[in-house]
């Protein structure tokens, strides 16, 4: 492996904090997410879920960049973009949540860093070394001991096939976010495709209501709903989300992906924080996820 500088070394393990963060962020929207599915619809959830998050990112991307960079922006590659990797995605988690529990939804992540180190492999002709394969072999393994540990059982049912969907949709769309929207910063990115999204998904949740009555149980959703809402959109989308592409932007959806497989163990500890047991070996297997993500970018071991 060639050895890396310091600077570059920083800049790595900076990014490494920053996809970590994505993650935290992103785990505590699945047990918040439980609060308010039974009483919105799929479509409608996605929709809401998006449109929330749109509304805090567009006027942040307005003041950072200039109304002038908003409007020139390409709206309709965002869309689609967007309509893929978090509408798509976002249903298929929903999905997935009303079949299966958060810690069980997941474990299915597990798959994410097979498919972002392929994508990469195929797509952007990447190398496959023997740091970047002992990286995916100790990812997969925390993983597992993790998946092991867990109080959810997986059953291979219509839950767990949403889930796989809405890791390769979203695996897929966080390059593409990076490839297709090259001309806007990292905010711009997200923004664009979170708001692209949401328009999308809005005339869907209308149309969805409309045609088979399919609406929000507006009056079993209160503050603690509304709360839940607000962690699963804005946090688990609009911080998680920026994090991400942030991440993926300076790392690359291969090793940012490994990253997933730390998820259950930051749902546990948040069911800890909330009065649960704690697991040690969910611990351990975060810790061997960490350490494969570093030395899959040469951060840890100098001669593979």
């Amino acid at each position: 492996m060639t050895a890396i500088s310091h600077e570059a070394r920083r800049s790595l393990l900076a990014a490494n904090l920053i996809c970590l963060a994505s993650m935290l962020v992103w785990a505590a929207g699945l047990p918040a997410a439980s609060l308010i599915i039974p009483h919105m619809p799929p479509i409608a959830l996605t929709a809401a879920r998006t449109t929330l998050a749109a509304s805090v990112l567009l006027p942040i991307w307005i003041m950072q960049d200039g109304l002038r960079t908003v409007r020139s922006a390409n709206w309709a590659m965002g869309a689609w973009v967007g309509f893929v990797t978090l509408g798509l995605a976002s249903f298929f988690v929903i999905i997935a949540l009303q079949y299966n529990d958060p810690v069980t939804v997941a474990i299915v992540t597990a798959v994410m860093p097979v498919a972002g180190i392929l994508l990469e492999c195929v797509a952007d002709k990447r190398p496959f070394t023997r740091a970047l394969a002992l990286g995916l072999v100790l990812s997969l393994a925390g993983g597992l001991i993790a998946v092991s540990s867990a109080e959810g059982e997986v059953d291979f049912g219509v839950g767990v096939l949403a889930a796989l969907a809405s890791v390769l949709l979203y695996t897929w769309g966080s390059r593409e976010t990076i490839r297709a929207l090259p001309e806007l910063s990292a905010l711009g990115r997200v923004t664009i495709t979170v708001a692209g999204c949401a328009g999308v998904v809005l005339v869907a949740a209308v149309a969805d209501g409309a045609l088979r009555g399919s609406w929000p149980d507006w009056g079993a959703i209160g503050p603690t709903q509304f709360a839940g809402l607000a962690v699963f959109g804005i946090g688990s989308m609009a911080i998680s989300q920026l994090l991400w592409i942030i991440s993926v932007g300076r790392i690359g959806i291969g090793a940012a992906s490994m990253h997933m497989n730390a998820v259950p163990f930051y749902v546990m500890l948040i069911v800890f924080i909330l009065g649960g047991p704690w697991n040690w070996a969910q611990t351990l297997g975060a810790a061997i996820v960490v350490s494969g993500a570093l030395i899959a970018q040469g951060l840890i071991g100098r001669r593979l």
